[in-house]
């Protein structure tokens, strides 16, 4: 049986970037576009207490980082940025929000998490120009 499910490895690791990078792409593009958006955003996570251009650096994470993701190129490096996205915004904004939003936010870190550690997995840009 464990011969079986390791063989299912790469359909996972395909099943994380696909479900993270769709979930992220999706969140992004509402806050980027229009560009008015991505300016109440930014506007949004200055009232945070954090640096206004942060919210910029957010919103792009979230949907640039989601499309890498979705295409398995530069998998570590946009996980790595959509974790710290989402560890952000469990500490700034899930926290207070209750238990229905924080814990959507660390499965997501989880996910991102994951995928630094396991990589994009054999179905993935990455293994095909030699990035993995």
């Amino acid at each position: 049986m464990t011969k079986w499910l390791n063989s299912l490895q790469p359909t996972g690791a395909l099943l994380m970037r696909l479900i993270l990078g769709v979930s992220m792409a999706i969140h992004g593009y509402h806050k980027v576009l229009p560009l008015s958006a991505l300016h109440h955003y930014a506007h949004y996570v200055s009232t945070l207490g954090l640096p206004y251009w942060l919210g910029y650096v957010s919103a792009y994470t979230e949907f640039l980082g989601g499309i890498l993701l979705i295409l398995g190129l530069l998998t570590r490096f946009a996980a790595f940025l959509v974790a710290t996205n989402m560890l952000v915004a469990f500490a700034t904004v899930g926290i207070h929000q209750g238990f229905g939003i924080y814990n959507y936010i660390l499965a997501l870190a989880a996910l991102a998490i994951m995928l630094i550690f396991y990589g994009a997995g054999a179905m993935a840009l990455d293994r095909k120009i030699g990035f993995a």
